[in-house]
């Protein structure tokens, strides 16, 4: 079949789907494109998705709709990765739209239109403090029945199934649960936002100290704020992996087990994930021959293995383990998109195969780069021949 063939089946079939089953066929595209999975021939189907949803389909996030006023307490700790891939003080951005979904269609239908309709009014005319206003009132609503439904199986089983016809993410319910704590803490945690520096440029000396301070006083009023705290600070960081001295300088030591104990020790297992999700843009932008950016990406993860190394004792521990499973991660990657090479540039092949020869992820990492940078540039200069 012809490519103007196969772009037309392709729009007869969206045409027997309703708008609201096309929507959420996206949802679930890009939910598996953010986990890393590759659905062979899934790139016309998400164009032509995307396309409409851009053009004539809802955006319930732009800056004028009242779901982004209600969501707005969230936006600190949002990402834009799977649910699946959110650590605990995360919340992923595409969960939102089932979250709405389930509040506004299934649970709260009546108090959601009234919100909606009054929201859209006083939005109309520019009117922020009121729309927000609204929407704290409304989120209170949302907050006190879930608060009650959640309390008992039968509730949990009745809100988990209502997510699940939205998404086929069970992961989204656990983002329910998190945007439930961050409601209930959210000036606490707005407060603690506004004490930050917009940009932190190293986590040393006086601005650990002033960081450990806020994160104490946080803690002594909210404590079940601490994760999704680590998060903000973690997004102003210039260095995000220094996120990890907050548990390994106050221990004042490399053992594992003495940083454990440590208040804010969930920083390490948020540094471990910096890794992985940096094993993701490394094979996106290879994927798509960006190699200057993929350099850079290798010298990040290269980094944080290094300074993970060098602040913990990390032999038979957890989080050692952890970190060879994810740098055995990034190496198979690469092995993999080694083998992508078209064979017509064999002597590239050649030249990174020679990377495999190394016994350890850490070792082969740090010679891809240390003397792949070249390797990798004149793999982009064969490419464009």
């Amino acid at each position: 079949m012809t490519a103007a063939g196969n772009s037309e089946h392709l729009a007869e079939f969206l045409q027997q789907l309703t708008p609201h089953v096309r929507a959420r066929l996206l949802a679930e595209l890009e939910r598996l494109h953010l986990l890393g999975e590759d659905i062979p021939h899934s790139e016309s189907l998400i164009a032509a998705l995307r396309a409409e949803f851009r053009n004539t389909g809802p955006n319930h996030y732009r800056a004028g709709n009242p779901s982004r006023f209600f969501f707005e307490p969230l936006e600190p700790v949002l990402v834009n990765g799977a649910p699946e891939r959110t650590n605990s003080g995360q919340i992923a951005r595409g969960s939102l739209g089932p979250i709405w979904s389930l509040i506004t269609e299934k649970l709260l239908p009546s108090m959601a239109d009234g919100y909606v309709e009054s929201a859209r009014k006083v939005i109309a005319v520019n009117n922020q403090a009121e729309a927000r206003r609204l929407a704290e009132a409304f989120q209170n609503k949302v907050v006190t029945y879930l608060d009650g439904v959640l309390t008992t199986d039968e509730g949990r089983a009745t809100v988990r199934g209502g997510i699940e016809f939205y998404t086929s993410s069970h992961a989204t319910f656990d983002d329910l649960q998190k945007m439930l704590r961050v409601m209930h803490g959210r000036h606490e945690l707005a407060e603690f936002a506004r004490a930050l520096p917009t940009k932190i440029t190293g986590l040393e000396g006086d601005h650990l100290a002033r960081m450990l301070d806020l994160l104490n006083a946080l803690r002594a009023r909210r404590a079940e704020m601490i994760p999704f705290a680590l998060v903000v600070i973690g997004s102003r960081l210039d260095r995000p992996w220094q996120l990890m001295h907050l548990a390994t300088r106050p221990a004042a030591s490399r053992a594992a087990d003495r940083i454990a104990a440590m208040p804010y020790s969930a920083a390490v297992s948020m540094v471990l994930d910096q890794i992985d999700d940096r094993r993701l843009m490394l094979v996106d932008a290879l994927k798509h021959n960006r190699i200057p950016h993929a350099k850079e990406i290798l010298a990040e993860i290269h980094e944080i293995d290094a300074a993970m190394r060098k602040s913990i004792a990390l032999d038979g521990t957890d989080w050692g383990k952890r970190l060879q499973e994810l740098m055995a991660a990034v190496d198979a990657s690469l092995d993999a998109e080694i083998d992508s090479i078209p064979s017509d540039h064999q002597h590239l092949v050649h030249v990174l195969e020679t990377f495999r020869l190394h016994k350890s992820s850490h070792g082969r990492l740090g010679q891809l780069v240390g003397k792949g940078r070249d390797v990798l540039t004149g793999w982009w200069h064969a490419a464009s021949v």
